[in-house]
């Protein structure tokens, strides 16, 4: 697909919903996180789009992010299992938003076929993994991951994640060892076509992914998070733009 290019680029931070009428604590976090992640981006030298996926049908949000050149897909519910082939009644399980996950999940099927830059923030790791034909394991054991038994404010869990040799995250963040803050009861377990590991947390499970020639990233913490180191969220949108540049060089060398 030619497209023009505009000297601000455009990136789309796509949540879940804007509405948890329901549950308005964790609703209040959420929405605190996404904002985070809006704001960075405006800081970063990005013209910011915020949609939520639930509030749009599949083909709305594509419509709606069509002239993105970066998207960011953000935390929050489970995603639907009936879209990686899982059953329900799990333990742990959330409230599912189907519209959402069916959009998400478009959004990241037509970022691999265009080779747009995409960025999955926890949940967001899970819908490219779903999306790409991985699946999810649907409730993992108390560990290092999240709080748990206390207010949705104090969720959020520090602990180490090792990102892999020859990673696209390790040029990003500059080194091999981070600490992140996580609050996640499922993570990835087949990982979708194309999809391979790039970090691990000390109990093994994967806590990032990336695409092996395409521009496609998912983390499974928050570096959106207040008390996340300064500087992880920057950089994760500064990878984007490089992704970006580098997509727009070979487009013109391609026309």
């Amino acid at each position: 697909m030619t497209r023009s290019f505009s000297m601000t680029p455009r990136l789309a931070v796509v949540e879940v919903t804007r509405h948890r009428p329901d549950r308005p604590a964790y609703h209040a976090k959420v929405q605190l996180l996404n904002a985070s992640a809006a704001d960075a981006g405006t800081n970063g030298g990005w013209s910011v789009s915020r949609l939520a996926a639930a509030d749009l049908s599949p083909a709305e949000l594509l419509a709606a992010t069509d002239d993105c050149d970066a998207i960011v897909i953000m935390g929050g519910e489970d995603v639907t299992p009936r879209f990686y082939g899982g059953g329900t009644g799990y333990e742990g399980e959330t409230r599912h938003f189907e519209v959402a996950d069916a959009g998400q999940i478009a959004l990241v099927r037509r970022a691999l076929e265009r080779g747009t830059p995409l960025l999955g923030i926890c949940r967001g790791l899970q819908i490219i993994n779903v999306a790409l034909g991985g699946t999810i394991v649907q409730h993992i054991e108390d560990g290092i991951h999240r709080n748990v038994g206390v207010p949705i404010e104090q969720v959020l869990r520090e602990h180490p994640v090792q990102l892999l040799p020859g990673s696209t995250l390790i040029d990003s963040l500059g080194q091999a060892g981070i600490l992140v803050q996580s609050a996640h009861h499922q993570s990835v377990d087949r990982l979708g076509a194309g999809l391979v590991p790039a970090g691990v947390a000390p109990d093994g499970l994967v806590e990032a992914i990336e695409h092996e020639s395409a521009p496609i990233t998912g983390v499974q913490w928050h570096p959106e998070a207040p008390d996340s180191p300064a500087e992880q969220l920057p950089l994760l949108l500064a990878a984007l733009q490089s992704q970006l540049a580098e997509a727009r060089v070979d487009e013109r060398l391609a026309a």
